[in-house]
């Protein structure tokens, strides 16, 4: 097992998206405009404080995400909390041309990408998420029928994320043509692809081992904000 799974957050802000960190030796969040994600570097007492002073209780709740079991503070307050799985590409697919045109998404293309994230909820994304790596989609009838991209990036390992379907275009292979498509471009990097999903989303695990996906491991997920009267 690759330790740097455990937590794949704090792998990411501790390597490749270092510049995208906030915080200090003991924990690290994303710029919260671009991803709400954050870490502590262990479960110790010292770390888990330094994670607590990254919020206020004024701002939008922070996801923590890893393998490792989640411990909190108590100034710290969960809202949410899930089970979910990383899986990691065992079986790459055999190099094929996509049935569909599949485009690279750009600037313009930014409040589309929001509204169909905030349409069909495939995790946190915010107008400067497609900051964390390339996304690509495919346009139907006009429209931006489905999307995905690369999100958490560390080393030897990327995400795809973001994976979404347009509720008007779904049943038409659009999500496996992306995600095979993110795959091969993230092993032209020479990196392993990995993703997540939610461990009760059994439709979703079900087509990613059809790609060639394995889950490596359970993830916990916490959704957790500052409580009033304990900001720093």
């Amino acid at each position: 097992m690759n330790a740097l799974l455990n937590r794949v957050v704090w792998s990411a802000l501790t390597s490749r998206q270092n510049q995208f960190s906030r915080g200090e030796d003991l924990a690290l969040r994303f710029d919260p405009d671009v991803s709400p994600f954050a870490a502590s570097r262990d479960n110790s007492p010292e770390a888990l404080a330094a994670l607590a002073s990254l919020m206020s209780p004024k701002d939008p709740p922070v996801y923590l995400l890893q393998a490792d079991e989640i411990a909190l503070p108590s100034d710290l307050e969960i809202e949410m909390t899930a089970l979910g799985v990383l899986m990691t590409e065992k079986t790459p697919q055999p190099e094929a041309a996509p049935k569909v045109t599949i485009v690279s998404l750009q600037q313009p293309d930014i409040d589309e990408m929001v509204s169909l994230a905030e349409l069909t909820k495939p995790g946190p994304f915010t107008k400067r998420t497609p900051e964390l790596g390339q996304f690509y989609g495919v346009k139907l009838d006009g429209r931006l029928a489905a999307m995905a991209g690369t999100r958490l990036n560390l080393d030897g390992y990327t995400e795809i994320s973001g994976i979404c379907t347009h509720p008007d275009f779904r049943g038409r292979g659009l999500a496996s043509e992306l995600s095979i498509w993110v795959a091969s471009k993230i092993r032209e990097r020479g990196d392993t692809p990995f993703l997540h999903s939610y461990a009760d989303n059994e439709g979703a695990i079900a087509l990613y081992r059809k790609l060639g996906f394995e889950i490596w491991s359970e993830v916990n997920v916490a959704v957790v904000r500052r409580l009033e009267g304990n900001s720093d």
